[in-house]
């Protein structure tokens, strides 16, 4: 069962790999994960594959450099497994992923992040909570949840 706080967020890979590779927004991440600010961190469950990939690609690249990339890798499962709450990827899921790729033309992974959002957005209404933030420096993404209704923090806005 998960406890909502009053004020809980949903990461989408583009944000939440900044927690793990520093750039552009990694400090405003690293803030809103810290176990001491009391958020629930919501991330849909494909998001393991996301920051895996991602992670991947940038040792390909060079940095990090493949032993900090395993480290940074292990640091996430650690995180995935007992920090983060994962959003189950459901068929009902799948459908309403499907809705919203095709009325924001959304490439599929991320319509998958935002269907789930929208799924804890409307368990935390259904409750009487405050509402959830996304959180995404994905333009597109971050366009299309702002017209569904969700609120939306781009974390490439906090340098």
């Amino acid at each position: 069962m998960i406890l909502w706080g009053d004020c809980d967020y949903l990461l989408d890979s583009s944000a939440l790999v900044k927690r793990y590779v520093i750039e552009t927004g990694t400090a405003r991440v690293r803030r809103l994960t810290h176990r001491q600010a009391g958020h629930v961190i919501f991330v849909a469950r494909i998001t393991a594959v996301e920051v895996t990939a991602a992670v991947a690609r940038r040792r390909k690249g060079g940095k990090p450099t493949p032993a900090k990339a395993s480290s940074l890798l292990h640091r996430f499962r650690q995180h995935l497994a007992g920090r983060y709450a994962a959003v189950a990827v459901t068929p009902a899921l799948l459908d309403d992923a499907m809705r919203l790729a095709n009325a924001h033309s959304l490439r599929a992974y991320d319509a998958v992040q935002l269907a789930a959002a929208l799924e804890v957005q409307r368990q935390r209404q259904a409750t009487g909570f405050t509402p959830l933030t996304l959180i995404s420096a994905d333009k597109e993404l971050n366009d299309a949840a702002t017209a569904e209704g969700l609120a939306v923090e781009n974390p490439n806005s906090h340098p």
